[in-house]
């Protein structure tokens, strides 16, 4: 019986409806430790995701390193120029008045410094913190990861409770590469949500909504689902450290995209009051969601939400959607498509094009040449 469940563990296999985020695909060996199950049984695990940043950097205005894999690249951070650490190049090397010949050698040899061609060489030069990296506990076994304690502090990592391979339903459990990329851009642009009032819409683990909860005033972070819920309430009170200092508030709370209504029994769990709901409708000026985008019907339900909740604001807000483009190849097509982002588009012109004599919505991408603020791989489909 052992042989056969090492060969299982060894060659896991997986049901055609499985969905596994591969945001932990690309991490070194380490002990995999369960934190639980979850209620409908589901192992459930605890990482930390390395910051390139701390709260005391930002209080200090320090300035915040960029990722780069093999080319130089600069960008500004709100008034501050990001720029890659230059570790590599000697002191005696530095350009200065001499120009040319101050990257010549003793012999007069021309000095070339290169530029590292891979994230392992990244990391050799001092370029990188670590990489993210998934370091699983297991409650009552603070020995099983004292070393990873020491190596982190409270101000440069999010500690996440997720799930691995779930379902199509329960896709919400996991973290997802779009996640990463909507808090590197709430990062850069901290000034512009500085204060704020902010609705996530399918905020699943919760942590875009953790980190928009480190300058905001307030974040709604919503979803549906009692067990996802209750597992995004833990990440937010895990993080409660990063929060703090900005004196933010995350309320995390029910918002089913097939109803029309907020959900107000005082006997359901998350359920919104109507002080709450006031509260969003008064002072919302931020809506965003990150991978979200992967089912034709809730496509359309997350739309008839946007536009129910915007029509009842009382101000103008902006909607930020980040999302992850996936190509599949169908047998109906025979070809490679990405039928998900095509109906997501057209879902949007048709916002875009709406013309009801009250809302007017406009549609501008935004570029992913802003500074890279967790670790992980900012692909193009992205």
């Amino acid at each position: 019986v052992v042989d056969l469940v090492e060969k299982e563990m060894d060659n896991p296999t997986f049901r055609s409806d499985t969905v596994l985020s591969d945001v932990h695909l690309h991490c070194p060996s380490k002990r995999h430790l369960m934190v639980r199950l979850n209620a409908v049984g589901q192992p459930v695990f605890l990482s930390y995701f390395k910051l390139l940043w701390s709260t005391e950097d930002l209080a200090s205005g320090k300035h915040v390193r960029e990722i780069t894999t093999g080319r130089e690249h600069q960008c500004r951070s709100g008034d501050e120029l990001c720029d890659k650490d230059r570790s590599n190049v000697k002191e005696e090397g530095e350009l200065n008045s001499e120009g040319v010949e101050a990257l010549l050698d003793d012999d007069g040899d021309l000095e070339v410094v290169r530029r590292p061609r891979s994230a392992s060489d990244l990391q050799a030069e001092g370029l990188l913190r670590d990489i993210v990296c998934p370091v699983i506990l297991m409650k009552g076994k603070e020995d099983a990861f004292e070393d990873e304690e020491q190596e982190c502090t409270c101000s440069d990592v999010v500690k996440i409770e997720h799930t691995m391979a779930t379902p199509l339903e329960d896709v919400g459990k996991q973290v997802w590469r779009a996640a990463f990329l909507l808090a590197d851009y709430i990062l850069f642009k901290r000034d512009t949500f500085r204060g704020c009032s902010v609705l996530e819409l399918g905020g699943g683990t919760g942590i875009a909504s953790i980190i928009m909860g480190t300058v905001a005033k307030r974040v709604y972070c919503t979803d549906v689902g009692e067990d996802l819920l209750a597992m995004c309430e833990q990440n937010v009170a895990l993080n409660k450290q990063l929060m703090e200092p900005g004196g933010g508030e995350t309320k995390v709370k029910e918002l089913d995209w097939l109803k029309d209504e907020f959900c107000t029994d005082p006997e359901a769990p998350y359920s919104w009051s109507e002080e709450e709901i006031a509260d969003l409708l008064d002072h919302c000026s931020v809506i965003m969601a990150a991978d979200v985008f992967y089912d034709d019907d809730l496509t359309d339900a997350l739309f008839r939400t946007l536009y129910r909740i915007t029509h009842n604001l009382r101000n103008s807000c902006t909607v930020y959607l980040a999302l992850e483009k996936r190509l599949n190849f169908t047998l109906r097509h025979m070809d490679i498509t990405c039928e998900a982002y095509s109906h997501f588009r057209n879902t949007l012109n048709d916002l875009e094009n709406l013309q009801d004599g009250k809302m007017k919505y406009t549609v501008e991408p935004i570029k992913l040449d802003f500074c890279q603020f967790l670790v992980y791989e900012r692909i193009e489909q992205l």
